[in-house]
């Protein structure tokens, strides 16, 4: 009895020992992989990136800025389906197990040698992978995978189930650049989380571990029968009932990934000021991983209509020239002609302008082959479109189709109205321009485009380029005339005269477009037939330095010269700069700001920026006493008195009416603005408005070289605007523009500005301040009028080249 008793003794103190070992070196080893784990609490503050995204004024989404493609949806916004769906598919013991599942690690190994081997089923807890994914990483060994349980046991004691749970469905990475589950389900399925069916839902439970090994279109079958597997899974876990998981797995595949391109919508000029404001405003790391809601200004309706103007207005341009031949040339011998054509590089922004190669051509057509599209996998389509060009599609070429075009020829084509299967040859024009339109009274721009095609070139020529405005610019040197003193009946003469250089320096003799002299006319004259001389003589009058301070304020130049010939518009500006200067004209002299952009808010929902920055007093009253509704404070700041601001509209009206740009009555709206052609006709602009909406409008060759001996801005620029304004404003009543309180109306003759006797032919209502009023009288000049000598500029505002060499606006 003693021996067995000894034998016992010897063998508790044995075990004793062991255990003592085991748990020293289990001490050990906690203490080993323990001491340098990360910090999980680091966790509580996480904000994964998230992508920015960019909204039209009616919501629609044009832009998306990310470097992950992730939207973050809290775990109270989580749909039960997606949560049971996950939980089914990764950890069915989640919200039972302390972050490590001895069950669920037999339960793999058990399912795994039942499939030979093959790895149905993970070990791993959402808790492990959500270890892994943010602290660990994914180096495959021993030491990771304790590791990766030693920082889950913690995270179980620090976080919520809520919460793990939360990060792990925002963080995952799920295939094709998604990240997260709510990303997925808009990329996947075009759907927002909540309107995902069983089988679509089953489909993103399957992809966690290996996304690429269950791609929707390349592992087609293996996508199916894990997202099957899933749905068995969810109804084994009593999620859902086994008739709705036959009816879940017999459902298609039916993912088809979201594009989201300004091009959609012609927009990437647009998408791209935002992006850069933005990345100004904010830096490249808020913009790509901040998750910024951005209420954008656009119109998406205008902005096709600005589109489809200016393109218009370059086409016609370009066209006249000739047909310049193929975009390049395909050698189709032995070779398939859409796997040929696909390969050549298209623009994305010129529908519905569509690049084709020539077939055939024969019997005065050519049979022409269409570029084929990619399907949603991102293949070529096996489709192949062909169509004809006949006599019609190349009557602008002014050859014959035979003459114009030849096999192998890769060309741009433009279906014909009303002729199916019939193209209409097109080539992209080698002249560019820009057109931006806004909302006078907030600077907010409903429409931008700064080119021909955003995929040709990105360089914005409505923001970036800087060129001369021509004539467009003097309606600023009038406008500080009227605030000054002068009248629009105030009469300037119209005769040549020379500006002295100084010694050394050739001198400087201003001609009106058409070489003739009017003698003695109005301010309104001067405006409405564009006459350099008037505008270079009251420029003079009034003083240099003050027309300056006016194109400062008007925002259209920083630091103007006070240059005589910088009156003609020889500075350089923007298209947006213009725009914005004449809204100053129509919203009563206040100063605008344009923006891009409404409105910005965090990933939170916070606003952090908002465009209207008027205040609202008491707008946050509890309840009506019963007096007048509160009003918003409006801050802007007056830039010029509001009578001379309509003053200006009423001759850049006229402008319309009576004077050079007398096309864009064709509108039939109330309409201002003003022609502006640049010296040898390099730039061509037109800058106008209705009551609500500003338009500026410039063509011109980047490189700068001359339009044509006769080219014009009414020509080429007012036509542009005129096809915008009559597609802009088909629907809206003919608004005439608001007169302010103090005008006086007076009907004057139309030629002396003087008093007018009654209604009649050669009279209008001309308006004037209070305390002023037209002449009764009209003096004749002189015949013969002595050119007028006029002393040089002061030596240090002279440029360093002879002014005489670039004398500006001319019509």
């Amino acid at each position: 009895m003693r021996f067995v008793l000894r034998f016992f003794g010897f063998l508790f103190s044995v075990g004793a020992i062991f255990f003592l070992i085991g748990a020293v070196g289990l001490a050990y080893g906690f203490w080993f992989f323990s001491k340098d784990l990360p910090d999980h609490a680091q966790l509580a503050d996480y904000e994964p990136p998230v992508m920015t995204r960019v909204h039209a004024s009616d919501g629609s989404l044009i832009a998306e800025y990310a470097r992950e493609r992730r939207l973050y949806v809290p775990i109270q916004a989580m749909p039960k389906l997606v949560t049971s769906a996950f939980l089914s598919a990764e950890d069915k013991n989640f919200y039972k197990h302390p972050g490590v599942d001895p069950e669920g690690v037999i339960r793999a190994i058990v399912s795994n040698l039942k499939s030979g081997g093959k790895r149905e089923q993970g070990a791993s807890t959402i808790t492990q992978q959500v270890a892994k994914n943010f602290l660990v990483g994914n180096e495959r060994s021993y030491e990771r995978k304790i590791r990766e349980a030693l920082i889950a046991l913690r995270m179980e004691s620090t976080f919520s189930k809520d919460k793990i749970l939360e990060l792990y469905l925002n963080e995952i990475y799920l295939g094709l650049g998604n990240y997260g589950v709510a990303a997925s389900a808009l990329n996947y399925f075009g759907k927002s989380l909540h309107e995902l069916s069983i089988a679509q839902v089953a489909y993103l439970a399957a992809l966690p571990k290996a996304p690429n090994n269950y791609h929707p279109f390349r592992q087609r079958q293996a996508a199916i029968d894990r997202r099957n597997w899933v749905i068995g899974r969810m109804a084994d876990n009593g999620y859902i009932t086994r008739e709705q998981a036959e009816a879940a797995r017999k459902e298609p595949l039916d993912v088809t990934p979201r594009v989201v391109s300004p091009n959609s919508i012609a927009s990437g000029y647009f998408a791209e000021g935002v992006r850069r404001d933005i990345a100004e405003r904010y830096g490249e790391e808020k913009l790509y991983e901040g998750g910024l809601l951005i209420r954008a200004t656009l119109d998406p309706k205008m902005q096709a209509m600005a589109r489809k103007a200016l393109v218009d207005g370059l086409v016609r341009f370009d066209e006249a020239r000739g047909w310049r031949g193929a975009q390049q040339k395909l050698d189709l011998t032995g070779r398939e002609w859409g796997l040929a054509l696909a390969e050549v590089a298209s623009m994305g922004d010129v529908q519905p302008w569509r690049i084709a190669v020539v077939l055939e051509v024969s019997g005065g057509r050519a049979r022409i082959g269409l570029q084929p599209k990619k399907e949603a996998s991102g293949q070529l389509s096996r489709e192949r479109e062909t169509g004809f060009v006949t006599a019609d599609g190349v009557k602008w070429t002014r050859r014959a189709v035979e003459k114009a075009l030849a096999v192998g020829d890769v060309v741009y084509v433009e279906p014909l109205d009303g002729k199916q299967g019939q193209y209409r040859l097109r080539q992209v024009p080698e002249i560019s321009g820009a057109i931006v339109a806004m909302d006078p009274q907030t600077g907010r721009v409903h429409a931008m485009v700064g080119g021909f095609s955003f995929d040709q070139s990105e360089f914005n020529r409505a923001t970036q380029a800087m060129r001369q405005p021509g004539s467009s610019f003097k309606p600023i040197v009038y406008a500080t005339a009227l605030d000054n003193g002068y009248t629009p009946s105030t009469q300037i003469m119209d005769s040549p005269f020379v500006l002295d250089m100084g010694p050394g320096q050739a001198s400087w003799a201003p001609s009106n477009y058409d070489g003739k002299s009017a003698g003695l006319r109005t301010l309104r004259y001067g405006i409405e037939h564009s006459k350099n001389l008037m505008t270079v003589r009251l420029a003079n009058e009034i003083g240099m330095p003050v027309v300056t301070e006016y194109a400062r304020r008007f925002g259209v130049y920083d630091d103007m010269l006070p240059l005589l010939s910088m009156s003609l518009g020889a500075g350089e500006t923007t298209v947006m700069r213009m725009t914005a200067a004449y809204s100053m004209f129509v919203n009563g002299g206040r100063r605008i700001k344009p923006t891009l952009i409404d409105q910005i808010q965090d990933r939170n929902g916070r606003t952090i920026y908002r465009h209207d920055d008027r205040k609202c007093d008491n707008c946050d009253a509890q309840s009506w006493d019963g007096g007048a509704a509160p009003k918003l404070t409006d801050t802007r700041e007056q830039v010029l008195d509001p009578l001379t601001a309509y003053q200006i509209t009423s001759i850049l009206e006229g402008v319309v009416q009576r004077g050079t740009a007398q096309s864009v009555k064709a509108v039939g709206k109330p309409l201002a603005g003003k022609t502006g052609t640049t010296n040898d006709a390099k730039d061509v602009w037109f800058v106008g408005f209705s009551p609500d909406l500003a338009v500026g409008v410039f063509i011109g060759y980047d490189t700068p070289k001359s339009l044509g001996n006769a080219a014009t801005a009414g020509q080429y620029a007012a036509p542009v605007f005129r096809d915008f304004m009559q597609m802009a404003l088909k629907d809206k009543p003919a608004t005439p523009f608001r007169v302010p309180p103090g005008i006086k109306l007076i009907r004057v003759n139309a030629s002396t500005g003087t008093r007018a006797g009654g209604e009649g032919g050669g009279t209008f209502l001309e308006a004037f301040k209070p305390g002023q009023a037209p002449p009764e009288y009209y003096s004749p000049p002189e015949e013969e009028v002595p050119q007028a000598e006029y002393a040089p500029a002061p030596p240090d505002a002279m440029p360093r080249r002879a002014v005489g060499a670039t004398p500006g606006g001319l019509y």
